[in-house]
């Protein structure tokens, strides 16, 4: 009995088919093996075409059936998780009416922030738990002002992995998980923010149907199957945004768990059992995959746009070698880079600088003293010192944050990256064998009942290494972030 998870991300889509009893990866495919474009036609937008997802989940697909030799009949879940805050709109016969507007475009910036004016700060935040900022009911308000033939033909918006479940099941669906990503979630009410969609002047009609996250949400289409490879009336029980999946995906579910990862961008995400919000929304808060009326579960969510962005930006244009050769030049340079400092924001308007786009930058760069090096520690010590800088905003807010769990992938692969987080941020970091697609894989299994149990879903969930704080860097580290905060603070 196997499980099939969809990772569908901004760079790739990876599928993973998962052994239910034993918790073991038997196949597992990433597509494209470069990584796929984002479309700028102007600074600070980011577009993709949907169907550029579809391409390469039908090619991972048939790479991990080829791969395994299962047969397609005993596959009997499938789970998605995707890139969060994207739009996809459709028309009534389900087409694609314009690029996805994805998470890191900043062009909805201002149409937030007049509405959080307009509405009251106060009343967005006891409601929507964070302002409307730019997110997708943002999004969707800049198609309605600057495509009005467009937003005309709109029937259905959705997130990314409603898209990709819709091309399997024939079905647009989402959360209330989902809707709450949209900021088109009422915490206090529990129901779709009609008074923001008044605001925005959108008709609720749009919102596709709610379905639970873990649950029978649809099943694969004759057409879908064909295409794909799948079975027809395979189940898809269960569907997440990336980063409440990759909680999930490290069993992280309860109050004082903290999840981390550090793909194309860096998150750090703690479960409160309130509903917890910043008063400048530079941290966000959504209903977690566990959430219930009864049991209360909000995912407090700090992101650093440009994280991976950072480390594959330099990948590619300063001929520094693959990312193992990068992390060992790196770990060459002394703790602090000798003074060198980078600011990673680059990847559009960043939350925890109150929706700002610095853009990145090197500072202090001693052409007597720093070599390629140096610029590759600084830029890995910079990753850590925003996320620090985010993660003091989460503090103030009560979540406790000791132990961090992560995957052992993207930039957690790096050792001086794990060890400067945990001794900056004074955690231990947990490593285990995860990544989003086995998530998905077990929230699937949770979904369709095949798992009795998260401890039943997680029990071969195994951790690899701990990073541990070092207290005789500790003095080093808290200089070279005192220097990287002196560097942002010229610029905010």
């Amino acid at each position: 009995m196997y499980l099939l998870g969809y990772d569908c991300g901004t760079s790739s889509i990876k599928a993973t088919l998962l052994e239910a009893a034993s918790g073991k990866v038997i196949a597992s495919a990433t597509c494209p093996g470069t990584e796929m474009p984002i479309n700028s036609p102007r600074p600070g937008w980011a577009q993709q075409d949907p169907h550029l997802w579809w391409d390469n989940l039908k090619a991972a697909t048939a790479h991990v059936l080829r791969g395994s030799n299962v047969p397609p009949s005993d596959i009997k879940a499938i789970g998605i998780t995707y890139q969060m805050h994207g739009l996809v709109c459709v028309d009534k016969a389900g087409q694609v009416i314009r690029p996805s507007i994805i998470w890191c475009d900043s062009r909805a910036v201002p149409i937030g922030q007049k509405a959080a004016e307009t509405l009251g700060s106060q009343r967005c935040l006891e409601h929507l738990l964070n302002h409307p900022g730019n997110f997708t009911a943002s999004k969707l308000r800049w198609v309605k002002e600057n495509e009005p033939d467009n937003f005309k033909r709109i029937d259905k918006i959705m997130l990314p992995g409603d898209w990709v479940a819709m091309k399997l099941t024939g079905k647009a669906a989402t959360t209330e998980s989902g809707l709450s990503e949209m900021i088109l979630w009422d915490f206090k009410n529990a129901r779709p923010a009609d008074f923001l969609m008044d605001y925005y002047e959108i008709s609720p009609q749009v919102l596709p149907e709610i379905v639970p996250t873990f649950g029978v949400q649809g099943h694969v289409t004759a057409a879908a199957a064909a295409e794909v490879g799948l079975a027809e009336g395979t189940p898809v029980a269960y569907r997440a945004g990336d980063q409440p999946n990759n909680a999930l995906s490290l069993n992280v579910l309860n109050p004082g768990e903290v999840a981390a990862t550090a793909g194309t961008s860096g998150v750090v995400y703690g479960i409160s059992e309130s509903p917890v919000f910043d008063v400048k929304s530079r941290v966000n808060s959504f209903l977690h995959v566990n959430n219930s009326r009864q049991t209360p579960r909000i995912g407090v969510l700090l992101c650093v746009n440009g994280t991976g962005r950072l480390n594959s930006w330099l990948k590619h244009n300063l001929n520094v070698g693959d990312y193992p050769d990068m992390n060992a030049k790196a770990a060459q340079v002394p703790l602090g880079a000798e003074g060198l400092v980078v600011l990673p924001y680059g990847n559009g308007a960043e939350r925890t600088l109150e929706n700002r786009n610095i853009g990145a930058a090197v500072c202090r760069l001693d052409l007597n003293t720093h070599h390629i090096g140096h610029l590759l520690r600084a830029s890995q010590e910079g990753i850590v010192f925003a996320l620090n800088y985010g993660l003091d905003i989460m503090k103030s807010m009560g979540i406790d944050i000791r132990t961090v769990r992560a995957g052992k992938a993207n930039m957690f692969l790096s050792p001086l990256f794990a060890q400067t987080f945990a001794t900056l941020t004074d955690t231990t970091v947990e490593l285990y064998n995860t990544d989003g697609s086995q998530g998905a894989c077990r929230g699937a299994g949770l979904g369709a009942g095949l798992y009795k149990s998260t401890q039943e879903a997680f029990a071969t969930l195994k951790k690899l290494e701990t990073a541990a704080a070092q207290p005789s860097h500790s003095a080093a580290c808290q200089d070279a972030y005192g220097r990287w905060l002196d560097e942002l603070k010229k610029r905010l």
